[in-house]
């Protein structure tokens, strides 16, 4: 793969923006992702200085990585519904408090082609949460992308880093 085409063109410009506003403020990421597959902490990852902002990631896919990295019991899982907010803001705010950086990005979705009947387990159905020392901000998206799992996982990770810049900005407030 040439190096012109990674991260995908959707994401160079939004990733390019969170790295410059972490780096200009001195401020660190984590990431939390589960349908996005590792693309939000690659593309991070994949700009310049990141070991200056990137504190490290975990790709959360199944309920049991939930159980060793993300600080979940069985309890979590009989009352396990899907992706929502609240499970998204959980795994943030885990994975923040144990590598203690300035935000944690997480997000959990239905990138499909299979799906379920309720809307958060409809291809396309993203929940975001960004959390930091001010608090917890989420947002949930519905991409239109119908059953194309990979560009639903690209535009998760999208979703992710432009609420990430929200956060930064101040126009998601905590």
């Amino acid at each position: 793969m040439a190096s012109s085409e990674f991260p995908p063109e959707s994401i160079r410009e939004i990733v390019a923006e969170v790295a410059s506003l972490l780096k200009e403020r001195k401020e660190t990421i984590t990431v939390a992702e589960t349908a996005a597959g590792g693309l939000i902490s690659a593309a991070l990852l994949s700009r310049p200085g990141a070991s200056g902002f990137y504190k490290g990631g975990v790709t959360l896919y199944t309920l049991e990585s939930r159980i060793a990295f993300a600080g979940w019991t069985p309890e979590h899982l009989k009352t396990y519904a899907g992706p929502t907010p609240a499970v998204v803001a959980g795994l943030a705010e885990h994975v923040n408090k144990t590598l203690r950086s300035t935000y944690t990005v997480s997000e959990s979705g239905t990138a499909g082609p299979t799906g379920g009947t309720t809307r958060n387990r409809t291809p396309g159905y993203v929940a975001l949460a960004v959390t930091s020392a001010a608090g917890t901000v989420t947002r949930e998206v519905e991409t239109g992308l119908g059953e194309d799992r990979e560009a639903n996982m690209v535009r998760f990770a999208v979703e992710g880093l432009k609420l990430v810049r929200d956060v930064i900005t101040g126009e998601a407030k905590l």
